[in-house]
């Protein structure tokens, strides 16, 4: 029963908000690590972290101080003036992801915009495609955002109902098939957008060679190979970006949520000269992408991800999350069970009820997960979770689906 404080909280987030999100019953006041407190006091372990974007934790004490520390000096500038910290941000950001040069944004749908931009004007540019008709590749069930641009290529009914008329310049190909996106790629085809790992689908893997096969094939017919990391980057894998398991690197790297470690919003696009050299000034920008606060949080999360511990922690964590989860399926509780590293979807079998109806009873015994279509759920803590912790919410889920 939701008690009075936290029902006086959602009445009035529900008189004044629009009811673009479902939340679960809780309302958070404090969190710190792997753990968020209520209102009414009481702890619950996050197994979502932000979707990703608190890879570090809640509170992580490094991120916290190279905020509050820019807070002091300067926050924001605009792109109409440098300041002192982008110069080293973009250099970084450049190095970890060992390509040239930097566009900053700010949340994920915008550097998959910049993304989609990029590859057009480089089409036109570079390729010589003629203008107008350039076509990017997408998979279906892919994830990445809502703007209407980008739900115009969305099968995701929900998101992309009622938002028409749609952009056109997107072809859509099953997930994991590499001859079906061999099929429709022609001269006017810029390049193939994928998410090396399907976070809001349910955490699909692709198939092993699949992500290597899309490398040899966007190469040999000359088309940019733009790889969605915002989920599946830095570090939450086990690598420092997902596509990193097969040894591919692609032109583009689309990055956001741990970017800004849970403490502002910082997404980039990352890429090669010739690439993001297709703009001039006054063609692309934000008020906000690549503001001080932003590149000396993401400073520090860069210096974070360089000593490996965090990439180290999600394999060996991820290794015990799925030894642990592996034996559920089959029982009559659970489906099936996907993931790489501190990252898993898990299929709940109808009779243990929904996703949702199991999420809000993980919250009834102090554990946060998030469903997404219908009958999954999504693990993804912070990569900082102990072991204990991580038993303990998995103890609990154990007992929610056998009951």
């Amino acid at each position: 029963m939701t008690s009075t404080e936290t029902a006086r909280a959602i009445a009035a987030a529900d008189a004044h908000s629009a009811h673009n999100y479902h939340p679960l019953p809780v309302v958070v006041a404090t969190a710190e690590g792997s753990w968020m407190t209520d209102v009414e006091g009481r702890r619950y372990l996050d197994l979502l972290a932000g979707y990703s974007a608190l890879n570090f934790g809640h509170g992580n004490r490094r991120l916290l101080d190279a905020a509050a520390a820019q807070l002091e000096r300067v926050t924001l500038t605009s792109r109409a003036f440098h300041h002192d910290r982008f110069g080293a941000f973009c250099t970084q950001l450049a190095e970890l992801c060992a390509m040239e040069l930097v566009l900053p944004m700010n949340t994920g749908a915008e550097a998959v915009e910049t993304a989609v931009k990029a590859a057009r004007k480089w089409g036109y540019q570079v390729k010589g495609v003629p203008d107008g008709r350039a076509k990017i590749i997408v998979a279906d069930n892919n994830f990445h955002g809502r703007t209407t641009t980008i739900v115009s290529f969305s099968t995701d009914e929900e998101a992309r109902a009622g938002f028409g008329p749609y952009t056109p310049g997107f072809a859509i190909v099953p997930y994991g098939d590499l001859a079906a996106l061999e099929a429709v790629v022609d001269e006017d085809t810029v390049a193939v957008l994928l998410e090396p790992i399907q976070g809001e689908a349910g955490v699909l893997v692709p198939p092993p060679g699949y992500l290597a096969g899309v490398r040899e094939l966007t190469r040999d017919r000359k088309v940019l190979f733009i790889a969605d990391e915002i989920q599946s980057g830095l570090g939450r894998t086990g690598r420092t970006f997902a596509c990193e398991h097969e040894g591919v690197v692609p032109d583009v790297y689309v990055l956001g949520k741990a970017l800004g470690g849970g403490v502002v919003p910082v997404s980039a696009v990352v890429s090669s000269q010739e690439v993001l050299g297709v703009f001039a000034p006054g063609e692309h920008g934000s008020t906000f992408g690549g503001n001080p606060l932003a590149c000396a949080v993401a400073l520090e999360v860069i210096a974070m991800l360089r000593t490996g511990e965090f990439q180290a922690r999600a394999t060996e964590l991820g290794e015990h999350l799925h030894g642990e989860l592996a034996p559920l399926v089959g029982g009559g509780a659970v489906d099936a069970v996907r993931g790489r590293g501190l990252w898993a979807g898990v299929d709940i079998h109808p009779s243990r009820g929904t996703g949702r109806e199991v999420a809000e009873r993980l919250l009834a015994h102090g554990v946060l997960v998030k469903d997404t279509h219908g009958a999954t759920i999504r693990i993804a803590p912070p990569l900082t979770i102990s072991k204990e912790d991580l038993d303990w919410g998995l103890d609990r889920l154990r007992g929610v689906l056998g009951g």
